[in-house]
């Protein structure tokens, strides 16, 4: 009795798991199926190799906001990219940091301000 209790734990978690994967891939699925039908609207057209439409559409929706922010930018400081995404420089500039440590950008200070950019080669 014991080991069937365990084996329906097992299992319900499982399921779970399937279950929030599913939810994710629809997601990404209405996202897509949106892109299609406006055209690409929301995205910008120089889009770097970097950040293709599927790696966009891999990232989180916060994180996928500020990326297509700053390929519509080129070149910004979190407070630009703050100003067109309508979210506080602080949370932007966290965000940006990330997908730095992510590898999708890149950073260079200019006197005390930091630049973030999408490496166009790589």
């Amino acid at each position: 009795m014991a080991a069937y209790r365990k084996l329906e734990t097992k299992s319900t978690q499982l399921l779970e798991k399937i279950r929030e994967n599913l939810e994710q891939l629809n997601e990404k699925i209405d996202v897509m199926i949106e892109i299609q039908k406006h055209g690409h609207h929301e995205l910008p057209e120089n889009l770097p190799e970097a950040l293709d439409v599927m790696t966009l559409l891999s990232l989180p929706d916060h994180l996928r906001k500020t990326a297509v922010a700053l390929c519509k930018l080129d070149h910004a400081t979190a407070d630009e990219v703050a100003k067109q995404t309508k979210r506080a420089r602080a949370v932007e500039s966290g965000y940006l940091n990330q997908l730095v440590i992510m590898g999708y950008m890149k950073k260079e200070r200019r006197g005390r301000k930091a630049y973030f950019f999408v490496d166009k080669e790589g």
